[in-house]
């Protein structure tokens, strides 16, 4: 699979270098380069775009504004974003408009090739899911890569016992680890990044990896030593799967 891609940056060295990783990316084909988020948005309505690495501060229209507009067209989940910015202070927006990552410049390529290789299984995962339902299960990656602080963390999919949301990051719970990793993203993206045979929302601050799960009583779910209440509007998802579980 190659990822459709346009890099938008009102800096021509920028520019040049987010056109020069993308190059060298294998599963990344460069359709065109802009300095103008407005030209960009013309071309992106009419072309096939799967994946946007852009800058946020520009003239006429800032990347978050355009980022605004797509999120605001059917079917965008389609076309995702990566922020490549030298503001740390627009991360918490990022996250707001669902972008894939932030990349903070100065970043090297092997910043840059850990926020590809994510977009890479999220668009792999929505390709293989309606085949998944007709067919076996396509097989998976056993891991995850999650931004902790400035460094890109892999974590083991089976070492999770559970994803909580806090405040404008996720706490990911280990089996290896006493306290959990928090990573600044959304609990959207972690749903969309984790395998759904293995893990389900079940609240609207909790995805619980399902294998991991050790007793359920009234609506209440035993992790260990943590107690997680399955959300009103997750319950009828949830007793199908307890239906399964149990039979």
């Amino acid at each position: 699979m190659t990822l459709k891609c346009v890099a938008i940056d009102d800096e021509p060295l920028a520019l040049e270098l987010l056109a020069k990783f993308i190059s060298q990316t294998a599963f990344l084909k460069l359709e065109a380069k802009f300095s103008s988020a407005i030209e960009a948005l013309g071309f992106i309505n009419k072309n096939e775009v799967q994946l946007i690495f852009m800058d946020i501060q520009m003239p006429d229209l800032s990347g978050m504004e355009l980022a605004r507009i797509l999120d605001g067209k059917k079917n965008s989940d389609k076309t995702r974003i990566i922020f490549c910015t030298a503001y740390h202070q627009f991360a918490i927006e990022g996250y707001k408009v669902e972008a894939l990552d932030y990349l903070l410049k100065p970043y090297g390529y092997e910043d840059f090739l850990g926020a590809a290789t994510k977009a890479y299984q999220y668009f792999e995962r929505i390709n293989n899911a309606p085949a998944a339902k007709a067919a076996e299960p396509a097989q998976q990656q056993d891991y995850i890569f999650l931004k902790v602080e400035y460094q890109l963390v892999k974590v083991m999919l089976k070492d999770i016992t559970h994803v909580e949301a806090y405040k404008d990051y996720v706490k990911v719970h280990l089996r290896s680890k006493a306290n959990p990793l928090l990573s600044l993203t959304s609990m959207k993206n972690m749903e969309e990044l984790l395998p759904s045979d293995k893990f389900m929302r079940v609240h609207r601050s909790f995805i619980v990896a399902l294998d991991q799960i050790d007793s359920v009583a009234k609506n209440v779910i035993q992790i260990g030593d943590h107690q997680i209440a399955v959300g009103e509007n997750y319950k009828e998802q949830f007793l199908e799967f307890l239906a399964k579980w149990m039979s």
